[in-house]
């Protein structure tokens, strides 16, 4: 396990990681991440055993520009943008319907992907560098506390990087929400009153 800074120099490490399938911890703008590359089933399965769970529960993906969205789903709804308008990039985290081309994997049994446009500028620039939307599963094992630090990963074994940002100052994780069901499946950063006024009754 490598640990670097949120350098340009740490990003290309990491990007080199990602290409190898390997497992990447970064920070986020609520807690440390796991990314793998979500197109390859080969970096999904290792991302699975660092976490030590199934693969019937759904794969957060986090992009680095509003434009990698439409790649990785059918429709955007009117009830979506409005969500995309107000809160991101940031803590919220959207589910969709899926393309084709996106492994079940990262799907679970909801049958849908969870992805988010997230603002801290290392998962924006780890993305961006990637060419593409990247994992971003808690880096902890599963069931336990989400990682805010990088020496509170250094315990996960299957991890070939950390990015460190330092010490996360977050209290929330992000909010997951299925705009077309205005179901919460997960209330964090974004409250249930924020995402009322936005979509309505």
């Amino acid at each position: 396990m490598v640990i670097l800074p949120c350098d340009e120099g740490g990003l290309i490490k990491a990007v080199e990681a990602l290409r190898r399938d390997e497992v990447v911890a970064y920070p986020t703008e609520t807690v440390y991440g796991l990314a793998v590359n979500p197109f390859s089933e080969k970096a999904l399965e290792n991302l699975f055993n660092v976490k030590g769970r199934k693969d019937d529960s759904p794969v957060l993906l986090v992009i680095g520009e509003l434009e990698m969205l439409y790649a990785l789903v059918e429709t955007v709804s009117d009830n979506a943008r409005r969500c995309i308008e107000k809160f991101w990039p940031g803590p919220l985290s959207l589910l969709f319907t899926p393309s084709a081309k996106l492994s079940p994997k990262l799907c679970g049994r909801s049958g849908k992907v969870c992805i988010r446009w997230s603002s801290h500028p290392t998962s924006q620039k780890l993305s961006s560098m990637f060419g593409g939307a990247i994992t971003s599963t808690s880096a902890n094992k599963s069931g336990a506390p989400p990682a805010k630090s990088a020496g509170e990963i250094l315990h996960l074994e299957g991890i070939a990087l950390i990015l460190d940002g330092g010490c996360l100052s977050s209290n929330y994780v992000s909010t997951v929400f299925d705009p077309d069901t205005c179901e919460i499946i997960r209330e964090g950063a974004i409250k249930r009153d924020e995402l009322l006024k936005i979509i309505g009754d």
